[in-house]
């Protein structure tokens, strides 16, 4: 009897272990990690199997944002009939078949949205522990237009620094400097985080003015910038020295030509005069001389 007694306790036990166990519900997720493109809808999917009635049905969608994983939020509740949303999500999540499923869709997606979502489902007075279900989601962003800016010394000798800065991009897009213009040719970059790169050019000359671009890409695009860089270079004083020397030169053999013809013109006219002045006398001396005397000269 002792040990007939103990096969009853054991089988009862055995059957209220199982029938609180048949009796819990149970949650599967389909997916365990989704994508969307940002602004896109997405649904979370959360299926259950429960025994009991469903008019105290509970779900509760709770959020760990990547972004901020230290500060978990409630997305949306199921409770009784009565759904409550986040404010914050007003008008961009809902159950799509509660009480049924506790699938729930998220419109418009930003990057804000992305982290892992937990879905807990409980039915009282249904035994056992409420079930829960995980999925992670990714909101892909592609590059936004980068933002190109440069500084220092533009003289031969001199350095400069380009900078490239994109706002958004998930996966974080690779960034990449190159010069284009005229000589083609990758530079070396420094990252200052995932969406920040820098290039410094020491000791610059003028085969480094030219067009530069900077490149930012993921699976979603490529965006790009550009920055037009030119070193100024002082002229060579050797050229302009023999330059001044030889206009000097030219300016003063036409001087000393112009001298040369002002006096030429002038001796030319004093003896032009001087002859005149000759003829002149003879013709007077002829008009002086006596008729006879003249005669005799026939």
């Amino acid at each position: 009897m002792g040990s007939t007694g103990g096969s009853l306790l054991w089988t009862a036990c055995l059957v209220t272990s199982f029938l609180k166990y048949a009796g819990s519900v149970k949650v599967s997720v389909r997916d365990r990690a989704l994508e969307v493109l940002q602004g896109d809808s997405v649904t979370l999917p959360c299926s259950f199997y429960t025994m009991g009635p469903l008019s105290r049905l509970n779900i509760i969608w709770t959020l760990v944002p990547l972004s901020d994983p230290e500060s978990p939020s409630q997305v949306i509740v199921y409770d009784h009939g009565q759904v409550i949303e986040n404010p914050a999500l007003t008008g961009r999540v809902g159950f799509v078949g509660a009480p049924w499923s506790a699938d729930i869709v998220l419109n418009g997606t930003r990057v804000s949205d992305s982290g892992t979502y937990r879905c807990v489902v409980n039915n009282p007075p249904e035994p056992g522990d409420p079930g829960i279900g995980e999925l992670s989601l990714d909101v892909l962003v592609p590059p936004s237009l980068p933002v190109c800016q440069w500084e220092g010394e533009m003289d031969v000798g001199g350095s400069v620094t380009m900078s490239c800065a994109v706002e958004q991009g998930v996966p974080a897009p690779e960034m990449r400097w190159e010069k284009v213009e005229p000589d083609p040719i990758s530079l070396p970059l420094d990252m200052d985080g995932d969406l920040k790169g820098t290039v410094c050019i020491a000791n610059i000359s003028a085969q480094t003015s030219g067009l530069y671009r900077c490149s930012v890409t993921n699976p979603l695009g490529t965006q790009n910038c550009y920055i037009k860089l030119s070193v100024y270079s002082p002229p060579d004083s050797s050229p302009g020295i023999l330059q001044g020397v030889l206009l000097t030169l030219s300016m003063a053999l036409v001087l000393l030509a112009l001298l040369a013809l002002v006096l030429w013109i002038h001796r030319s006219g004093r003896d032009r005069k001087w002859q005149e002045g000759k003829e002149e006398e003879r013709r007077d001396e002829i008009r002086r001389t006596p008729t006879f005397l003249r005669r005799s000269f026939v």
